[in-house]
């Protein structure tokens, strides 16, 4: 492989790491209704497993609050029960054609568990970026042995990764940061 590819493809493969853990971040609750804690949940209706941000509308009235509004009111006990058994924790309450989801205050104790359960996240998200940093290296290395890397190139490229491996580590924390203000926040 040339210099630009393994660049390129360890680039790609350190970002998706980090969005992944966004992503993972969006589905944590923190006392503050957002979309993102339920838009993923998969709803059983007309004999498929799909999100429910593709059946309903999801909308935020209120600070503590999740409007979820099925296209198709037909579908409003199904989707009720999806997030009934979603990991959640919140009990929709329907309100004729639409569900409601009013999100009680974190107590101080489960904030902390909270913040536990984001640095895990943050910390796999960390170890697969040097996870990919290895590999890149062990690339740089291998094409320097098959001739169609110079050792100055090699050497230049493993100080390139390393710069995306800082830079996405740093965006591991800032994402964390965030999210820990956010879940301590009254």
């Amino acid at each position: 492989m040339d210099y630009e590819t393994i660049l390129l493809e360890t680039e790609e493969k350190m970002e998706k790491a980090v969005e992944h853990l966004g992503q993972e971040m969006r589905g944590i609750r923190s006392g503050r209704a957002t979309p993102g804690l339920i838009d993923s949940i998969k709803v059983e209706a007309y004999g498929t497993s799909t999100p429910l941000k593709q059946v309903a509308q999801i909308s935020i009235p209120e600070p503590r609050q999740i409007l979820v509004k099925p296209y198709d009111p037909s579908i409003v006990k199904d989707v009720a029960k999806a997030i009934q058994a979603s990991d959640v924790g919140i009990n929709p309450s329907v309100d004729g054609k639409l569900l409601r989801l009013a999100l009680p205050a974190l107590s101080e104790e489960r904030r902390k568990q909270l913040v536990g359960q984001v640095k895990e996240k943050a910390e796999v998200a960390k170890v697969t970026v040097r996870n990919v940093r290895r590999d890149a290296n062990k690339q740089a290395e291998t094409s320097q042995k098959a001739g169609s890397l110079t050792e100055d190139q090699a050497h230049d490229l493993k100080d390139e990764i390393q710069k995306l491996t800082k830079a996405c580590e740093d965006k591991v924390d800032e994402t964390l940061q965030r999210k820990v203000d956010e879940l301590m926040e009254v």
